[in-house]
């Protein structure tokens, strides 16, 4: 397993690393990581390296991007999932740094710091022109209650503030909880005397900060945002700013970055301006540096993904509950895929037991990866699977039954333009199994080569099927049978029959078994 960590990271990271039996950790830089893609199965980056096509392309055998910060602006999210690669991140991992940092901009605008300390480094004495104001007692508006908004909050407590905060993912008791009073984002702008953003970019969050919204501001208001440049429209911050509308604002990011120089808004002086180093501190560089390399390691060693954000989001012990689920979804698929005739069309998930009172989202990315693997040049896995059908027209339908005392089971229907095919299993003794197809019970494994039948239930069929293997010398290690529950008024009965061997059964061999009339289909499975 080769790990290339292409920017640097915490030393007790790349340990964390190094102990793993069989890993070989690969410490490069931005100017020479590429020569390490092409046999890497994990990357991690920070923020100078971009994951994009180009970088996909040349690392093949990739399977997981580790993201040592919170932001992916540097990770083609979509190009990793088409590709089939994992991506994480460490939010929170620097949550202390970049609220301390925003907290010490507000100060700054507050007592005119920086301006008062080129005066004095001048020689001039400006007391009187250096006159501020306390955070006591002002309002802060705090929009976003994620892990840096909260502790943005804890610590503007201790300054005697009062806060407002707005956040569409925050229910009034938990605001309440931490002691705010829960707002809508125009009352928030309407009402704040500091304003500090920490929201996700999104379509509806790109130029929060507009001429519009600086409008609605109180007169003198101070705006300060260590989250995404994106967020503020520059042109109406400068206007704002040019005008006294606004007293100050503190910005840690900018768009783009570096914002160039001689830029209208660094004439401003009533701007502070902070090279995005928020986040930029011994302790937060430690914590994300451990915090990736154990993630990483998870994922690796047992494939528990923590903190993916291209990937159905479950905590490590959900994930666990739920792995061998995955694994049997997986085989599921695979075996619908060898026994059905033509491409999907529509493709339906039944799960029934416990199983259905669980977040089957990565249990039906299995099942879908199973199911498309054979027809792909490229893999499907359970980053791309959804995105795969999608591309492909695919109708994905899930049902949930909470039936007591069943067996917890896994039902996919294969709909195709030929007709419909349908498999269901359950783990028994902690091993994946077979129970039906086509509603004809027949517990077989899923495992190892199968040779998957289809046959009418009339006598004669079974010792032929014996004969015929015999005469070629292929081993028999299980026979499993199973037919309709009702026979037809008119015929006999269909039957299904799955064969274990020690391998695949080949193809003169299938061959012969059809010249049988009553055996209308054989196919191997292999896993």
């Amino acid at each position: 397993m080769k790990i290339l960590v292409a920017e640097p990271i915490a030393q007790a990271g790349l340990d964390l690393l190094a102990q793993e039996p069989g890993w070989n950790v690969v410490q490069a830089d931005p100017k020479t990581y590429q020569e390490h893609l092409a046999d890497c199965d994990a990357l991690i980056v920070r923020s100078a390296v971009k994951v994009n096509t180009d970088l996909l392309r040349k690392a093949p055998r990739l399977r997981v991007v580790g993201r040592a910060g919170v932001g992916v602006d540097n990770v083609d999210l979509p190009a990793a999932t088409n590709n089939g690669v994992l991506v994480m991140n460490t939010p929170g991992g620097n949550a202390i740094s970049v609220a301390e940092h925003t907290l010490g901009l507000m100060l700054a605008m507050a007592r005119a710091i920086p301006n008062a300390s080129v005066s004095t480094k001048a020689g001039k004495w400006e007391k009187r022109k250096f006159i501020g104001t306390e955070l006591r007692g002002k309002t802060l508006g705090v929009a976003g209650l994620g892990s840096i908004g909260r502790e943005v909050v804890l610590r503007a407590k201790n300054f005697g503030m009062r806060i407002v905060a707005s956040d569409p993912y925050v229910n009034a008791q938990q605001a309440d909880d931490l002691g705010v009073a829960l707002v809508d984002l125009p009352t928030l702008f309407a009402s704040s005397d500091y304003i500090t953003l920490h929201v996700a970019l999104t379509p509806e969050t790109t130029r929060m900060i507009n001429r519009d919204t600086i409008a609605r501001m109180k007169d003198g208001a101070r705006v300060v945002n260590c989250a995404r440049g994106e967020l503020i429209d520059i042109d109406a911050l400068v206007e704002g700013l040019a005008s006294g509308k606004l007293s100050g604002a503190a910005l840690d990011v900018f768009d783009p970055e570096p914002l160039p120089s001689g830029h209208p808004l660094f004439a401003q002086p009533n701007l502070i301006a902070t090279p995005h180093i928020g986040g930029s501190t011994e302790e937060a560089q430690e914590i994300v540096g451990i915090r990736i390399a154990e993630q990483i390691a998870e994922y690796l060693k047992n494939g528990v993904a923590i903190n993916a954000v291209n990937m159905p989001a479950l905590s490590p012990e959900q994930y666990r509950a739920l792995g061998p689920y995955i694994a049997l979804a997986e085989r599921l698929g695979t075996f619908a895929s060898f026994i059905s005739d033509s491409n999907p069309v529509t493709v339906r998930f039944t799960y029934t037991g416990k199983i259905a009172e669980s977040n089957t989202s990565l249990v039906r990315n299995a099942g879908l990866s199973g199911l498309l693997a054979r027809s792909l040049a490229s893999r499907a896995n359970l980053i791309n699977a959804m995105q795969i059908a999608a591309d492909r027209g695919l109708n994905i339908n899930e049902s949930h039954l909470h039936r007591n005392g069943h067996i917890d089971s896994i039902r996919i229907e294969v709909e195709t333009s030929a007709g419909k095919t349908s498999v269901e299993g359950a783990m028994i003794l902690n091993k994946p199994r077979l129970l039906s197809v086509d509603n004809i019970y027949c517990e077989a494994p899923l495992d190892g080569h199968l040779l998957y039948l289809k046959n009418l239930d009339v006598p004669g069929v079974i010792g032929y099927i014996g004969t015929v293997m015999g005469k070629n010398g292929i081993n028999i290690a299980n026979f499993s049978l199973g037919r309709e529950d009702a026979a037809p008024e008119h015929g006999p009965a269909k039957a299904t029959a799955i064969i274990s061997c020690d391998g695949a059964v080949p193809d003169h061999v299938i061959s012969q078994l059809l010249e049988n009339p009553n055996i209308r289909q054989a196919r191997n499975v292999e896993f």
